[in-house]
């Protein structure tokens, strides 16, 4: 190696100055990015633009200080300097420190804004801040956009969940300028409207704690802490009211819990296909899919997902209660006090075939029902989901969904067995639990049965193919009507309106 090369240092220093910004444009036609600040967002910004070969100019009131901390092809200058150089301009400024930037309204008239700033709690009603900044600089272009990004995400590049960078503004010209700068680092941009209707919902959107899951998870917390509290009177406070049993208070913090787990899972799970049979009844009621279903409706469907997700945490956590009940100490207890009354009783055999195959099979189809709940979770994680075409994601969420809720109802039946019979089971005249579960999953399982009824089917497959009870409209199958005919002919001379277009 030559000696020259030896001597050079592995890593470059800065010295006093930085690079021209002529060296680091690969694309004369590149715009020059100037960036506002120097907080964690501006470094990794500006590693990120200089890494997809955009020139960047930072402008901070201390350069000299805050050199190091951006890239060598960076330019770090002062505020005015990179208002003025620059062609776009990213204010990454905590709003309050807003008002500090008065000074460069002339160096900043003409030029596109995007302002990336969040606030601290979620505004419903006052102004964004956004707005706060077109309002300082009416001259420029002010675009709203980069605030639903991370730091991070900036750093490590754009993931399949965090890939879209939402914008709004007020120019078009300006949104599409943003959005090529998107494109180029790997993001997809979108435009979600005007300043004025959207700005301030982008900027609580990262303050939100997922939004999405609210009613799902108080969904489950209302329906584990009402089970919970149907089986401790059920199983708890019965044995102690009755009998004077203090034991069963034992019971609280693993059996009455793994009682309640399947109950909320079968029922959650059962929540996540009935909007689609209510869905299903009201396109039959009215003989459309074009009239929009009731808002809660909208809702219900839109949750679907968390909601099996809930469901899947609640069966697989009922499935290590399960495994940890036999390492109890009260377990144990209870083994050895049942082989004491056989032996003084002097029963050589207690095998009970009965007991034995209730047990053998509802273990064994509430295995498959985990085992099926575990492939629809997965299918919902983004990654598996791009990947599948639209009918295989269709059985997946579908035919696999209704064969796990089969099979949990099933589970759930064969763990009842013959104990709805038994009056001993009714405490305080309240049925088992099992029985109070059941009637939500089975009304589910009906009504998905009924629609696969040929004259119900049939219906629904014309409606949601586009016939419509009030417009009679003459449906013909593609295999009957001819799908060569352009013009919708049927072969008798008369024309049928193409319904594939309403």
């Amino acid at each position: 190696m030559p000696r020259e090369e030896m001597m050079r240092p592995l890593i470059r220093g800065r010295g006093v100055g930085s690079r021209p910004l002529e060296a680091s444009a690969s694309d004369p036609g590149t715009p020059l990015v100037g960036i506002l600040g120097t907080g964690d967002f501006s470094r990794s910004l500006s590693g990120c633009l200089v890494a997809s070969g955009y020139p960047v100019v930072v402008g901070s009131r201390s350069p000299e200080r805050s050199r190091a901390l951006f890239p060598e092809e960076a330019e770090v200058t002062s505020q005015m300097e990179a208002a003025s150089q620059a062609d776009l301009v990213f204010v990454a400024l905590f709003p309050e420190h807003y008002s500090t930037l008065a000074g460069l309204r002339q160096a900043l008239a003409g030029k596109v804004l995007v302002d990336v700033s969040n606030g601290i709690q979620v505004n419903l009603c006052g102004t964004s801040h956004a707005e706060q900044l077109a309002a300082m600089f009416p001259e420029s272009d002010v675009v709203k956009g980069f605030n639903t990004v991370s730091a991070w995400a900036l750093q490590t590049g754009p993931r399949d969940g965090n890939r879209q960078v939402l914008l709004c503004g007020d120019s078009a010209a300006a949104k599409a300028m943003v959005g090529q700068l998107c494109r180029a680092l790997g993001f997809v941009p979108v435009d979600t409207g005007l300043l004025a209707a959207r700005a301030l919902d982008l900027e609580n959107l990262p303050l939100r704690l997922f939004p999405s899951w609210r009613i799902p998870l108080l969904s489950t917390f209302a329906l584990f802490t009402a089970f919970y509290l149907y089986n401790f009177i059920h199983d708890v406070l019965h044995p102690f009211v009755m009998a004077g049993n203090s034991r069963a208070f034992s019971k609280m913090p693993v059996e009455t819990v793994n009682v309640t787990l399947p109950a909320v899972a079968l029922v959650m799970l059962a929540l996540v296909y009935m909007p689609g049979s209510l869905a299903a009844a009201l396109q039959l009621s009215r003989g459309t899919k074009y009239t929009r279903f009731p808002s809660w409706l909208d809702r219900w469907l839109g949750r679907r997902k968390q909601l099996g997700l809930c469901s899947f945490a609640c069966a697989a956590m009922h499935a290590v209660y399960s495994l940890c009940l036999p390492m109890r100490r009260s377990a144990r207890y209870k083994i050895l006090n049942e082989a004491y009354k056989q032996v003084t009783k002097g029963v050589p055999d207690s095998w009970q075939d009965e007991a034995v195959w209730r047990m053998e099979l509802y273990l064994s189809v509430g295995i498959m029902a985990l085992g099926l709940l575990s492939l629809l979770a997965i299918a919902s994680l983004p990654t598996v989901a791009d990947a599948l075409n639209w009918r295989e994601f269709t059985f997946m969420q579908s035919g696999l969904g209704m064969a796990a809720l089969t099979a949990g109802t099933l589970h759930t039946l064969l763990f009842g067995w013959d104990r709805a019979f038994d009056p001993g089971n009714y405490h305080f005249c309240l049925p088992p639990t099992f029985m109070v579960v059941l009637p939500l999953p089975l009304a589910v399982l009906c009504s998905r049965l009924a629609f696969c009824l040929p004259c119900l089917a049939a219906r629904l497959a014309r409606i949601r193919r586009g016939w419509e009870k009030s417009r009679h409209l003459r449906f013909v199958p593609p295999e009957e009507g001819g799908g060569g005919c352009s013009n919708g002919g049927v072969g008798n001379g008369r024309s049928l309106e193409d319904v594939s277009d309403v």
